[in-house]
């Protein structure tokens, strides 16, 4: 493949504020800067799992805290798109969801020509029981997606 045939016009880097997010941003950004991309900033907010009454109990309703939720993700998106060796333009979003589902929706909807995220390196339980928001964007991603790991989390062979 040459260059005049790889077009990354618009990169998505999923944030979670994670020391491995914040790798895959830096990741992202230097592609941005080398393609001349857009970057496209995505945080999604799981829905918390409390019932109405739960969140009643507390003096908030399920709406207010989800909103609260996803106003402190673009204040925190704001400011990493700040913090950004860059002149270019950032789109932001938060969502509410499930992360896999929305960052899959939001590079269909968008057209993301790659998508550059964090893994957590979790342990083989933790994996069968949560699965993994990567493993499961890798499946299902229209586009090609770049993994990011923290070498903290480096396969150390038996």
């Amino acid at each position: 493949m040459t260059a005049d045939t790889l077009a990354l016009d618009k990169i998505l880097v999923p944030v979670d504020f994670s020391r491995t997010s914040e790798l895959a941003l830096e990741h992202g950004q230097r592609l941005v800067e080398l393609f001349g991309s857009v970057l496209h900033l995505l945080h999604v907010v799981e829905c918390p799992h409390i019932g109405p009454a739960g969140a009643a109990l507390w003096g908030y309703s399920l709406p207010a805290v989800v909103d609260r939720l996803e106003a402190g993700a673009r204040e925190r998106m704001a400011g990493l798109a700040a913090g950004l060796d860059s002149d270019r333009a950032v789109q932001r979003e938060a969502r509410v969801g499930e992360p896999f589902v929305e960052i899959v929706r939001y590079a269909h909807e968008r057209d993301i020509d790659l998508i550059v995220m964090g893994t957590h390196g979790r342990g083989a339980v933790a994996h069968m029981l949560l699965g993994s928001v990567a493993e499961n964007v890798l499946r299902t991603a229209p586009c090609p997606v770049m993994t990011v790991r923290d070498a903290g989390h480096a396969f150390v062979m038996p």
